[in-house]
């Protein structure tokens, strides 16, 4: 019988000599710089990045491909002290991504206290089966002595399988943490096309990037009573893409806020979306943003649900 090269038969490429992949969750309290830190991987975004706590709220899938490897990694929520059905699903979803991952990275924001809630969750996440990997962030607010003291003490405290120091917004040492994780991970195949970085639906990213922008221009008056839905996403006549997007707030007082005097803060946030979308997908785009009040949005499951928060798929 005739040998056949079935990778070569059914149109799959060969991996080469010591090719690894796996799986990475990204985990931590709120406001770590985990989504700073998978965009920096990425070289683009596809998490939103702000300066709020629990600013992500689902499971967001990053693909990290070279000649070496292909590291898909999950985004999860900020671990939290949950106050809502929303903030019950962001810790359920941040569980269950790190139950079933080849290596976990717990990042701290290393220029503030290690909290004793760091240490209840690294204990956590220490008695599962996936190595932990400890990215103390930020170093660039700590001076070369301050870091590599937070680096020994943490090591000298737990068993990581790695204690790493790195700035996600600078860039720093983020070349080590991959060579790291090459290490960790098992001989594999790539799970996805290398040209993909993402398996987030174009309405979801939309949606995100009009959240971000909404974060960025009201800062603390909505914290995180507003989500944003993608209501109608179609292609015009004269080719144009016509988006139809909601912000939902929890009260009247938020709403005015949202839309501004004479509607000036609505025209800024759709302004600053249109802008990033338009440079994100390369095309000219029509967005209609509108402002809605539904009450205690974050305890509606049925709401939750058509935002994405949907617990039974996790």
């Amino acid at each position: 019988m005739t040998n056949i090269d079935l990778d070569a038969y059914f149109g799959h490429k060969a991996e080469p000599e010591g090719f690894r992949s796996g799986f990475v969750a990204l985990t931590g309290r709120p406001n770590a710089g985990k989504s700073t830190l998978l965009n920096r991987l990425l070289g683009q975004k596809v998490a939103i990045v702000s300066d709020k706590p629990q600013t992500t709220r689902t499971k967001i899938q990053g693909i990290y491909t070279d000649e070496r490897m292909q590291a898909v990694f999950f985004d999860t929520p900020g671990i939290h002290k949950p106050k809502s059905r929303l903030g019950e699903y962001m810790n359920k979803a941040a569980d269950s991504v790190c139950g079933d991952v080849d290596v976990i990275c717990y990042l701290v924001d290393a220029s503030k206290p290690f909290y004793k809630s760091d240490e209840v969750i690294c204990t956590r996440l220490l008695a599962g089966k996936a190595p932990v990997f400890l990215l103390l962030n930020k170093i660039d607010l700590l001076t070369g002595e301050q870091a590599a003291a937070l680096r020994d003490e943490c090591a000298a405290r737990f068993p990581f399988a790695r204690v790493l120091l790195l700035s996600a917004a600078a860039g720093d040492n983020v070349d080590e943490l991959m060579d790291a994780l090459y290490q960790e991970l098992p001989a594999g195949p790539r799970y996805f096309d290398e040209e993909q970085v993402t398996d987030q639906p174009e309405r979801q990213i939309m949606a995100e990037i009009i959240r971000e922008k909404l974060f960025h221009a009201t800062r603390d008056e909505i914290p995180h009573s507003a989500a944003v839905m993608i209501e109608q996403y179609k292609r015009r006549e004269n080719g144009m893409l016509y988006l139809e997007a909601y912000i939902y707030v929890e009260r009247d007082s938020q709403k005015g806020i949202v839309i501004g005097r004479g509607g000036s803060m609505l025209r800024q946030i759709g302004s600053a979306a249109r802008k990033e979308l338009e440079e994100l997908f390369d095309e000219e785009i029509f967005l209609d943003l509108r402002v809605k009040v539904r009450k205690d949005w974050r305890d509606d499951p049925r709401l939750l649900r058509g935002l994405g928060y949907d617990e039974k798929k996790l």
